[in-house]
C-alpha cells in the first residue's frame, strides 16, 4: 500500500501535487441513489481554498471542483466518483532557491530518505494543497450522513498560541463558526486571535492551536472493538492532516486528573426510552464503538513550519551547513483554513464505519 488511500468500505484516494497540473480524489464504494453535482462540493472547498482573507496565503485558486464520472442524470451510479481540480496558479519557480536545502520541520529530508527523490515544488504531496481532495470527498460523505442519519459535522477553532475560548462545543453553531475571520465562534477571542495571527505573519513567522471537532447524530454501534476502534480511527484521520500532532477526545488528557467517580458517566433513560449518559467524558465512544452521544474531540496544530525567517539547516548536495529563509506565499496559521478539512475527515470516517455496520447486518 502506498498510503494514498482512506476507508474500507468508503474508499477514498487521492491524487495531484501542490505545483503539478492538478489535484483530486477517486471515491470507490459511495451509494448508489445520491443526488450530487458540482454545487453540493463547491461551498466546502470555498471554505478551504487560498486567498479567502489576510491571514491565508495570497496564492489565488478557484479550485473550481468538476465531477468527472460515477454520476449519471444528478444522481450518483455506485461506480467510481473522480473529482478533479486543476491548479491555475503553481509558481514552481517560487521554489528554485530552496531545492537544494532541506526546509526545517518539513517533510523534505524524510521523503527524500523513503523515496530518493523529492517534488521541491511546494512539497509536492506533502503539501496541504493535497486537503483539497479530502474536503471534495468529505462532502459527498457530509450529504450522504445527512440524508440517511442526519448526522452532522462541525468543527471550529478553540485555541490560537495561548489564546483560548471556553465556549461549550454544544452551543457551537455553523454560522457563529463562518461569522469568524478565524472561525473561532467567540466574537472576543476571535479578535484577539486574528490580532495575534497578524502580528505572527508582520515578525515573518508562524502560530499553531487547536481545532474542536463535533459530530452529532451518531447512532449507538459504529466502530470496531478492538483495532478499528472509533476514536482510532478518528485519530488517524485527525493525524494524517498536515501539521497535525496531537489528537484527544472526550475529557482526553484532562481526564488523568479527574477520580474514576468523577470521570465516569453514569447512564440514564430518556422519556422516548433511548439508553444516554448523564455526562459525556467519554466524548461519545465506548470501548471503541459509538455510544450515541455526541463525539466531541480535540486535533492540535503545530506552527506553519516555512517562515521568511533565516533558519539553519543543511545543503542536500554537500551536506554542509546553510542558511534558509522561506520564500513563496503560506499561511501565518494554518487553522482557519484546516476547520473545513477537519469536518471532511470526521464525515468520512463515520460514513465508512456506518457502511461496515450496514453491511454487517444485510
Amino acid at each position: 500500500m502506498a498510503g494514498n488511500t482512506f476507508g474500507l468500505l468508503f474508499r477514498v484516494t487521492t491524487f495531484g501535487e501542490s505545483h503539478g497540473g492538478a489535484v483530486g480524489a477517486v471515491i470507490d464504494g459511495c451509494p448508489p441513489g445520491l443526488e450530487l453535482n458540482e454545487n453540493d462540493i463547491q461551498p466546502e472547498l470555498d471554505r478551504r481554498k487560498p486567498g479567502q482573507s489576510s491571514l491565508t496565503t495570497p496564492r489565488k485558486e478557484a479550485d473550481t471542483i468538476k465531477i468527472a464520472s460515477g454520476v449519471f442524470e444528478g444522481n450518483t451510479t455506485g461506480t467510481p466518483i473522480l473529482l478533479i481540480a486543476h491548479n491555475n496558479d503553481a509558481r514552481p519557480g517560487d521554489y528554485n532557491n530552496l531545492k537544494d536545502l532541506y526546509r526545517p520541520s518539513h517533510a523534505d529530508y524524510t521523503y527524500y530518505a523513503k523515496y530518493g527523490l523529492r517534488d521541491w515544488r511546494g512539497s509536492g504531496r506533502a503539501s496541504a494543497r493535497e486537503t483539497l481532495a479530502r474536503v471534495a470527498a468529505g462532502a459527498i460523505a457530509k450529504k450522504l450522513l445527512r440524508k440517511e442519519l442526519g448526522i452532522e459535522t462541525l468543527a471550529y477553532v478553540q485555541q490560537v498560541g495561548n489564546l483560548v475560548t471556553d465556549l461549550d462545543p454544544s452551543e457551537v453553531t455553523t454560522e457563529k463558526v463562518e461569522s469568524s475571520l478565524v472561525r473561532c465562534p467567540d466574537p472576543e477571542a476571535s479578535k484577539k486571535m486574528v490580532s495575534l495571527i497578524e502580528s505572527i505573519r508582520d515578525e515573518g513567522d508562524s502560530i499553531g492551536g487547536v481545532i474542536v471537532g463535533r459530530i452529532t447524530g451518531v447512532p449507538a454501534g459504529l466502530g470496531e472493538p478492538v483495532f478499528d476502534k472509533l476514536h482510532a480511527e478518528l485519530g488517524k484521520a485527525m493525524l494524517s492532516i498536515n501539521a497535525v500532532k496531537g489528537f484527544d477526545i472526550g475529557s482526553g488528557f484532562a481526564g488523568v486528573s479527574l477520580k474514576g467517580s468523577v470521570h465516569n458517566d453514569p447512564f440514564i433513560t430518556d422519556s422516548s426510552g433511548r439508553v444516554r449518559t448523564t455526562k459525556n467524558h467519554a466524548g461519545g465512544v465506548l470501548g471503541g464503538i459509538s455510544s450515541g452521544e455526541t463525539i466531541v474531540f480535540r486535533v492540535a496544530f503545530k506552527p506553519v513550519a516555512t517562515i521568511s525567517k533565516s533558519q539553519n539547516t543543511i545543503d542536500h548536495l554537500t551536506k554542509l551547513p546553510a542558511i534558509i529563509k522561506g520564500e513563496g506565499r503560506h499561511d501565518p496559521c494554518v487553522l482557519p483554513r484546516a476547520v473545513p478539512i477537519v469536518e471532511a475527515m470526521s464525515a468520512l470516517t463515520i460514513v465508512d464505519h456506518w457502511l461496515r455496520q450496514r453491511a454487517q447486518y444485510s
